[in-house]
């Protein structure tokens, strides 16, 4: 058990755009934050620099110390809570370090994109591994400087949707510095996001166009329809209750595939009004010479498609095409919509 929830000791892995708002926001309002870095030079800057955020929430400057790269820290520096803000693949790769890193009572709380918190509980055991999601908006400008783009929150929730009580611990020893909500349906709200990553994101990222400009074009509306109706279909035959978000996760009137109508397209403004101008953080990666997480998007919608024998073309089409513009084969253009559906003949 948590001793005092104030001052339960708080590891933030990863000090990108959300890691770093996070942390800088847990930091100001007092709590005892540490944060783990890809690199000891990024390490280096922050204890230098110190975090700096602007934008929404207000702005702030604290002095961090207690920053080391990931590889510095010993089994033996016992955390509370553990939020693991990077990339999914490197949150694969350095979890079941961190669940070693715990207390008796400890959580690691990935915040990734996709159903990374389930596969991490298949790989290394589910007794300390919470679901979560972040539904803030925050970019780097560079180590140490970020801005907020928006008032959300984390939402997290029990992988089983059990009332453990652990939730409300986290949510309160992280409260006074970022919001927690707590959800019973955390899987559900995970895949309501995913069925937006799978199409909003990818697509977008594909384009090098925002949703608002690709969703314009036919071949654009196209891609967009069949590759949520596959992955809202892989969530149904999962088992998975998709929760309301943004949007009610099930679009009107569906059964299966897309219904043309006022209904539908009214739903779609309501994508449009939060999502249609935000640039795709998956576009951004490929500007940055970064890795995506598109296994874990499609990827992984595609995988599971496979796994209850449900066909996945469209994701999977993505999935090739976002691979080759990674490799440099291909550069985000409205040309490879097209050519994404003619992968499997969907034009």
């Amino acid at each position: 058990m948590i001793d005092s929830l104030r001052t339960a000791r708080i590891l933030v892995v990863g000090a990108g755009a959300l890691g770093g708002v996070i942390a800088a926001r847990l930091r100001a309002s007092g709590r005892p934050v540490w944060i783990a870095t890809r690199d000891a030079k990024t390490a280096a800057t922050l204890r230098a620099t110190g975090l700096h955020v602007s934008g929404v929430g207000g702005t702030l400057a604290v002095e961090v110390t207690e920053v080391a790269p990931l590889d510095a820290y010993q089994e033996s520096d016992t955390f509370d809570v553990v939020v693991l803000a990077t990339k999914a693949q490197e949150a694969m790769r350095v979890a079941p370090r961190l669940v070693r890193m715990l207390g008796s009572d400890g959580v690691l709380l990935p915040i990734q994109n996709g159903d990374v918190a389930q596969a991490l509980a298949e790989r290394v055991g589910s007794s300390q591994i919470l679901g979560g999601l972040s539904n803030l908006g925050a970019t780097m400008k560079e180590p140490g400087t970020y801005e907020q783009r928006n008032a959300g929150h984390l939402l997290i929730g029990e992988l089983s949707g059990a009332d453990t009580g652990r939730c409300e611990r986290v949510r309160e020893a992280m409260s006074g510095g970022v919001e927690v909500r707590v959800t019973a349906n955390i899987r559900g709200a995970v895949w309501s996001k995913l069925l937006l990553n799978c199409s909003v994101t990818t697509i977008g990222a594909v384009a090098g166009r925002t949703m608002r400009e690709y969703i314009a074009l036919p071949l654009g509306r196209r891609l967009f329809d069949l590759a949520y109706d596959e992955a809202l279909t892989v969530a149904l035959a999962a088992g998975v209750h998709p929760q309301r978000m943004l949007v009610d996760p099930i679009p009107p009137g569906w059964s299966g595939r897309s219904v043309p109508g006022e209904a539908r397209e009214a739903w779609l403004r309501e994508i449009l009004a939060f999502y249609g101008d935000v640039k795709p953080s998956m576009l951004q990666d490929f500007e940055r010479g970064r890795p995506t997480e598109i296994d874990f998007i499609n990827g992984h919608v595609a995988d599971l498609g496979r796994t209850k024998g449900i066909s996945t073309p469209a994701n999977a089409a993505i999935v090739e095409t976002v691979r080759a513009i990674s490799r440099g084969e291909l550069h985000p253009d409205p040309s490879l919509l097209g050519r994404t559906l003619d992968r499997f003949g969907g034009t």
